[in-house]
């Protein structure tokens, strides 16, 4: 697999073989429009899935391939798929686009919409088909312009060319597609809180069930799949589940390629179109060129800033998702972080605390209360100013917001860098501790119902 970087720096071969979603990019970086993307094999895909596949195959097809969601939380997005309803009187349903990318450090579906929009919306468009939706969203972070200024030209150059609107490709088929800028909403990329944004009101996830795919927009059937997840759909349609399945490394339970990406102070910061199995050395050391002169790795972030992170002797791991459990995180977007040795851990986490706190919906009490009082403690701390048992009690509230306390997983993605910074830098942690401070008990352990 070769290097397949985004930026003028890095102009590497690619191919339709080996790489579905970049090979069609343009050296420049300038956006493929609907011309050059048909010449290059665009649209080919859905005139396919229109033509000569049921739309029942085209779901079976996906769930084969064993596509997981790109945006994080890596779900089967053919058992998505498989959720929505069989019944044919239901004839509203939606399509959304989760383009709402604000996790930190990671900035691959930006890249996507911004150079290679009618990929993403032939794979919306070959997914509408399958899911029969009639009309689709694209929800986009607001403060992605320049990706909402291209996706709204190529949505009319689509409509133009007959590959939107009314009866498809001659198909009787009927799909509208919309792009839709958010707020600037971090929450808003959880797929009940966006539903609830798009439909003008408060972003606050939604209890589930019911699920979106029974009752999601205005009450209405919904599937929401993210940018990345969407576009590799032509490529599975037009080539087939056998070769999809073959571009993963040997090992990964994940299918596929993946953007994966490093960002912080290596010598080659930038995105690659990279299987699944490939090891973060590889991905660190090969494409990122390892760290610039001077500086030695400290530590690094797998998969944006909601992942625990990792030691330098983690970097074997290979990068899929139970390749990264093994070493106790989530791979998560697939964009990694390198932290430097020049970086003090307690003020890299207060940053981090701060944005999720700010972000927070405030909907349920261990979220909106206790991210602010991990950033109290963590400014005391930072400050010289800590108290003894501050530790604990962060250590306390890692548990308290951990995975199954909270109404969504915001907190627990919050509080997973927390606890593994203290896990792996606690001495940084201590030396923020006032020595006369008065020993404050700590908090106490979580309550688990059943134990």
């Amino acid at each position: 697999m070769t290097l397949t970087s985004f930026g003028p720096a890095n102009r590497i071969k690619r191919s339709a073989e080996t790489h579905p979603l970049t090979w069609r990019l343009r050296d420049d970086g300038e956006a493929v429009w609907l011309d050059e993307y048909q010449a290059k094999n665009g649209y080919a895909a859905a005139r396919k899935a229109f033509a000569d596949m049921a739309q029942d195959d085209i779901v079976q097809t996906v769930k084969d391939s064993g596509l997981k969601g790109r945006g994080g939380a890596g779900f089967p997005t053919g058992v998505k798929w498989g959720l929505m309803p069989k019944d044919e009187s239901i004839n509203i349903r939606y399509l959304l686009c989760n383009a709402d990318e604000m996790e930190p450090n990671t900035w691959k579906d930006r890249m996507l919409m911004e150079q290679l929009p009618h990929l993403l919306i032939e794979g919306m468009l070959i997914s509408a088909r399958a899911l029969k939706t009639y009309r689709g969203y694209i929800f986009l972070r607001g403060e992605y312009t320049t990706a909402a200024r291209h996706l709204n030209r190529a949505v009319e150059e689509a409509k133009a060319a007959g590959l939107l609107g009314k009866n498809i490709l001659g198909s009787g088929f009927d799909f509208e597609l919309f792009v839709h800028t958010g707020a600037g909403r971090y929450i808003c990329g959880e797929e009940t809180a966006l539903i609830n944004s798009l439909e003008g009101r408060r972003a606050n996830p939604r209890s589930k069930p019911p699920f979106p795919a029974a009752v999601g927009v205005w009450g209405k059937p919904t599937c929401v799949n993210n940018v990345e997840t969407l576009c590799n759909v032509p490529a599975i349609i037009a080539d087939g589940v056998d070769w999809y399945k073959s571009l993963a490394r040997e090992g990964s339970e994940d299918m596929g390629t993946k953007l994966m990406g490093f960002s912080g102070k290596v010598k080659n910061p930038g995105l690659w179109e990279l299987p699944f199995g490939v090891t973060g050395r590889e991905l660190f050391e090969d494409y990122a060129g390892g760290m610039r002169d001077g500086y030695k790795l400290k530590c690094w972030q797998p998969g944006g800033a909601g992942t625990g992170f990792l030691l330098p002797e983690h970097l074997d791991a290979q990068m899929y998702a139970g390749g990264i459990a093994k070493v106790g995180t989530r791979m998560g977007t697939g964009l990694a972080m390198a932290v430097d040795d020049s970086v003090n851990m307690v003020s890299l986490l207060r940053n981090m605390e701060e944005f999720f706190a700010r972000e927070s919906c405030g909907f349920c009490t261990p979220c909106r209360d206790g991210l602010p009082w991990s950033v109290k403690l963590l400014r005391a701390i930072e400050n010289g100013e800590g108290q003894a048992g501050d530790i604990e009690t962060l250590l306390g509230l890692v548990g308290f917001l951990g995975p199954g306390k909270t109404f969504c997983a915001h907190a627990p993605g919050a509080v997973e860098p927390l606890g593994s910074a203290i896990k792996y830098f606690r001495p940084e942690f201590e030396a923020g501790i006032a020595p006369t401070r008065a020993v404050v008990p700590p908090l106490a352990k979580p309550i688990v119902v059943g134990a």
